[in-house]
Formats: structure tokens, sequence, C-alpha cells
């Protein structure tokens, strides 16, 4: 039966390598490594040893998964995506999901009102900018238009930040041809009629 016969610690000194035989075997988080009590010249059966891997892949999956979502809040489908792009086991996802909610740090809701904020104030993003940017991150059409109601976003306000911003490269330009310049701007950037009428109308962009 293989046999425990060695256990070296990993240089980040969180992780140790466990060697059956006297050949490498497995890498262990110290977590489990002390959950299991494993020790020298412990005999394990194939299946435990099949188990004990999946636990450390496990921890070691869900380690770089925490660093992953607290560098800023991710979206439902942004884990999903990341654990496609690394390769998870589907085996492990729900699991990882359940922790993940256990710390509270899954919620379309909270990361839709913090990617909107965020957008608003480095951006100057128009509402259909955000629409496309939230649905692209997997939010749910009812949780994009609760979220941008309640935000209260003045479009008009925005898009003049906008434009005191280019309205250098367009004073060369007669009025004409500054308000059509503007207009072709400011609708590439999602902003509607009604809002682009309001910002040509005002004393900010004539001449």
């Amino acid at each position: 039966m293989p046999t425990i016969t060695a256990f070296k610690p990993q240089k980040n000194q969180k992780r140790v390598n466990i060697y059956i035989d006297g050949e490498f075997g497995f890498g262990l988080d110290l977590e489990n490594f002390l959950k299991l009590g494993l020790k020298l010249n412990q005999e394990l059966t194939t299946l435990e040893i099949e188990e004990i891997i999946k636990k450390a892949e496990f921890q070691k999956t869900f380690d770089k998964l925490l660093r992953f979502v607290i560098v800023r809040p991710r979206s439902e489908k942004e884990i999903k995506d990341y654990l496609k792009r690394k390769k998870v086991h589907e085996s492990l996802n729900e699991e990882l999901f359940n922790r993940l909610n256990r710390l509270e740090l899954i919620n379309d809701t909270k990361f839709s009102k913090w990617w909107v904020d965020q957008r608003l104030v480095f951006k100057n993003k128009s509402k259909k900018d955000l629409k496309f940017e939230l649905r692209a991150k997997g939010i749910k059409n009812e949780i994009i238009e609760n979220t941008l109601e309640e935000s209260e976003i003045d479009e008009v306000k925005i898009a003049k930040k906008l434009i005191e911003k280019k309205e250098y490269k367009w004073d060369k330009y007669e009025e004409k041809i500054k308000k059509q310049k503007i207009i072709q701007y400011l609708s590439g950037k999602g902003f509607g009629w009604d809002v682009i009428e309001k910002v040509i109308s005002d004393d900010i962009i004539k001449s």
C-alpha cells in the first residue's frame, strides 16, 4: 500500500509537498494538512490519495479565485469565465461558488451599482454604454434597469463634461460644422438625440 515517506514545505511556507514511497506525490495546503493529520509512514489507499488531491486542488483554486474577486467586485459571469479560462474542473464549481456566497462576494446587484458609479466618475458614460457594458458582464436586464434608475444619471451633465474636454478640437470650425462634430461625437458615445439637442443648444458650446 502507498506510504507517506516525507514532508517538505514549499517556498511560500503555506503548502507542503508530500512524498509517497520516496517520490513526490502531491502538494497540500497547510489547513488541509493539519485537518487530515497526515503522518510519516502512514499508509494510504489509492482512493484516499485521490480524495486528498481533490481537496488540495480545491483549496489551491479557491485561494487564487479569492485573489481574483477581492481586487474589485466581480459579476457572477466574470467568475464563471475565470474558472473556464483557468480550466478548473466543473466538479469544483458548486463548492467554489458556495464559499464565495458565504463570504458575500457574489452579488450582481451590488456589482452593477459599483460598476455604474465607477464608470460615471472616471469615464462619463452614457446610459446606453452602461447598459451594453453591464450586459457584457452577464447582468440581467431587470437589475440593469433598476440600477440605472436608482443612480439618477444626468446624461446632459455627463455629455457636457465630455464636450468640455474635447471642445478645443472644434473651436477652429464655424458654429454649424462645430455642432455637427459634437453631434457625431456624442452619438458615438451612446447619447440619444434628446440629450444631444439640449447640449448643442447650451451656451457652453456656442462660439
